[in-house]
């Protein structure tokens, strides 16, 4: 799952809570999450999200580098017409930048081309105060990069506002989510020192990640014929869920089809210990 991708999830699953902090109020009325398909020609991308409230559509938008297929205020504006068109009320646009960067790109806000003029809005997440993400526990991974002269410091702040939340889904959910966008920021390890491993091995986000990152990597080994690179990741993966694998089931191993590791791939993460593991060996 792409960063931006994960913003717009998280925005997905929580829309009252990604509007009142765009909007900077609180929103108490239903927010709708309209189709990311526009009618006349679609246009689909992973990182945008139209939220519908009372008065207006709220368009945002998550990036982490600088598109190169297509300047952003000439994309910023298409949208506007489609939506405009689509659902005749305002349109607010908002494009949430997610790593520091130079760009000139980041700091321009309207398209301009002759006698046409679009504004837009944009947060550079580096430069917000971490206040109101804090407050919010659907905001605390977008914490992890906001504006601060000890990085460090805030991480561990978010860790603790992420260890109070009392719904383990939740929790898990969030944990999940601040260490992927923390990565933007941090190394691994750092990270490690502040979330413990364990939430992250129950999120039911961070399983789709291993996944599908799990999936991809097969899929170039095999595609490869590299047999033993699809064997040593999938080793990876098992000795993290379940400790160092004893010498006979790295042998079993050793022995599948390529065909049975692309099952294994898929399998594995319906285990809950390691005799299921063995189980599925034994049934090969």
């Amino acid at each position: 799952m792409p960063i931006d991708n994960l913003c717009k999830y998280l925005a997905a699953k929580y829309p009252q809570r990604f509007a009142a902090w765009i909007l900077r109020r609180i929103i108490t009325s239903p927010v709708e999450v309209l189709k990311t398909e526009l009618t006349l020609e679609p246009v689909r991308a992973d990182s945008v999200i139209f939220l519908r409230t009372d008065e207006e559509i709220l368009h945002l938008e998550f990036q982490v580098k600088v598109p190169k297929d297509r300047p952003m205020p000439l994309r910023m504006l298409n949208y506007w017409v489609r939506l405009h068109r689509q659902y005749g009320l305002p349109v607010r646009q908002v494009i949430i930048w997610l790593q520091p960067t130079s760009n000139p790109a980041v700091f321009e806000t309207e398209f301009v081309s002759e006698n046409t003029r679009h504004r837009y809005e944009v947060i550079r997440i580096w430069e917000e105060s971490p206040q109101l993400l804090l407050e919010d526990p659907v905001l605390l991974p977008l914490a992890v990069l906001a504006a601060t002269q000890e990085p460090n410091q805030l991480l561990a702040q978010v860790a603790q506002e992420v260890a109070k939340i009392e719904e383990t889904e939740l929790r898990q959910e969030i944990a999940a989510c601040t260490q992927v966008l923390a990565g933007l920021r941090f190394n691994k390890d750092t990270i490690a020192n502040f979330f413990r491993e364990e939430i992250m091995q129950e999120s039911v986000i961070y399983q789709d990640i291993l996944q599908k990152g799990l999936a991809k990597g097969l899929e170039q080994g095999l595609n490869q014929g590299k047999k033993q690179e699809a064997i040593a990741l999938l080793q990876g993966m098992l000795n993290r869920r379940f400790g160092d694998m004893e010498p006979t089931i790295q042998e079993r191993l050793e022995s599948l089809t390529l065909t049975q590791l692309e099952q294994l791939s898929s399998a594995l993460f319906d285990f809950t210990e390691v005799t299921d593991l063995v189980t599925w060996l034994q049934s090969r």
